[in-house]
């Protein structure tokens, strides 16, 4: 069963409370449960999907990037189906304003006084569909609400409703007419995402169902106050202070890569716990694991890598950055042990026989707060500043 406990805002400062097995086994059920709705939908994409919920439960949001008629909308429309929670779909055209966003304050003559009209962003969630569509103007209408929640509209900061989720498309293609991100906003993304073309058997499923596939026709799965609770439980996940030190090395990585303009900044390295902590109790853990961070490196820093000119030309990517990355920086090790090689780390977590931890880095036990000795990881603290 999902924990009922609410969180007590008053005693921000202390400690967070260990998640209980139950709790843990609750979130995972009820995230299963998400990701099967979703999927009943999104047919062959289990991965994205469980990406998505990621962003979710981590207070993120989501840019879906891809080639026309993949289901990017559909993602997002079944994602919002599942939630029994408002939603609101805005079209992204060259003529939209900003005010068709955020809303507008309008004089009411009957009551001779001004009132707020909210936009359709006022949902809890939000899609923002080919918003590379519309001009850079009306796109960082989006900025505020997206890292703050309010809006503000002639000086009145209006709060939206909790939780707020933004899943944004886009497509990399017919670029005429259309304006780039830029890197301010893109940064305002947790994770970006492509769903990719799906494979011939489940092309075939799809054709067969197509006509009864659709988000309308998805069971909401769970309310906003659950997932409140979900969101309240993944701030609760322990990381233990080497994978804190793991996830900083990475990003510094990515700052002194040669063929990097700019690298990942600070609130990238406070995406990537974030999203790890989420990803970790969505897998069935309460902790999180070296592999998590490395599952989700390049969902949430490849986009945040700007390349050189130079290594534009040559074809370099940014996955290839990341994948240097992964590969120059050695995975932590619990209890104070010194890391392994970076070429053995991956290897030896595998087979669980090369790391000096043996089983319990194989299984994960040494990462667990309980497991730490007093003194090593020091007291899990408050994880995700603002």
């Amino acid at each position: 069963m999902l924990m009922t406990a609410t969180v007590n805002h008053t005693q921000a400062a202390s400690p967070p409370e260990g998640l209980t097995p139950q709790h843990v086994q609750g979130f995972a059920h009820m995230a299963a449960r998400l990701a099967d709705n979703i999927g009943a939908v999104v047919l062959g994409k289990p991965q994205v999907v469980r990406l998505a919920l990621t962003a979710l439960f981590a207070q993120g949001h989501v840019l879906l990037e891809d080639v026309p008629g993949v289901g990017k909308t559909t993602l997002a429309r079944a994602m919002a189906a599942t939630i029994h929670g408002q939603w609101r779909r805005i079209q992204f055209t060259p003529d939209l304003l900003p005010a068709d966003v955020s809303g507008v304050t309008i004089f009411n003559q009957a009551t001779r006084g001004f009132e707020f009209h909210p936009g359709p962003v006022f949902a809890n969630v939000v899609i923002a569909d080919e918003i590379n569509r519309a001009s850079p103007k009306t796109q960082s209408a989006l900025l505020e609400v997206m890292e703050e929640r309010t809006v503000t509209v002639d000086g009145t900061r209006h709060p939206v409703p909790r939780p707020f989720l933004v899943v944004a498309t886009q497509n990399p293609v017919e670029m005429d007419g259309t304006y780039r991100l830029p890197e301010a906003q893109l940064d305002r993304f947790l994770v970006k995402l492509s769903v990719g073309y799906p494979s011939e058997a489940v092309e075939i499923e799809v054709l067969r169902g197509a006509t009864m596939r659709s988000p309308e026709a998805l069971e909401a799965i769970a309310d906003t106050a659950m997932i409140g609770q979900m969101i309240a439980m993944a701030q609760r996940v322990h990381i233990a202070d080497p994978l804190y030190a793991y996830a900083v090395r990475l990003a510094s990585a990515t700052r002194n890569h040669p063929q990097v303009r700019v690298g990942v900044s600070p609130r990238g390295v406070i995406a990537l716990t974030r999203a790890a902590c989420a990803y970790a109790l969505i897998e069935g853990r309460g902790f999180v694991l070296p592999e998590d961070i490395k599952t989700l490196l390049e969902p949430v820093f490849a986009h945040r890598v700007l390349l050189t000119s130079d290594a534009q030309l040559r074809g370099v990517t940014a996955a290839d950055v990341l994948n240097d990355a992964i590969e120059q920086v050695p995975v932590p090790l619990p209890n104070g042990q010194q890391p392994a090689p970076p070429h053995q780390s991956s290897a030896a977590h595998q087979n669980g026989m090369a790391h000096p931890n043996g089983a319990a880095y194989q299984n994960g036990t040494a990462y667990q707060a309980s497991a730490a000795p007093p003194g090593q990881y020091g007291t899990p603290a408050p994880r995700h500043p603002g």
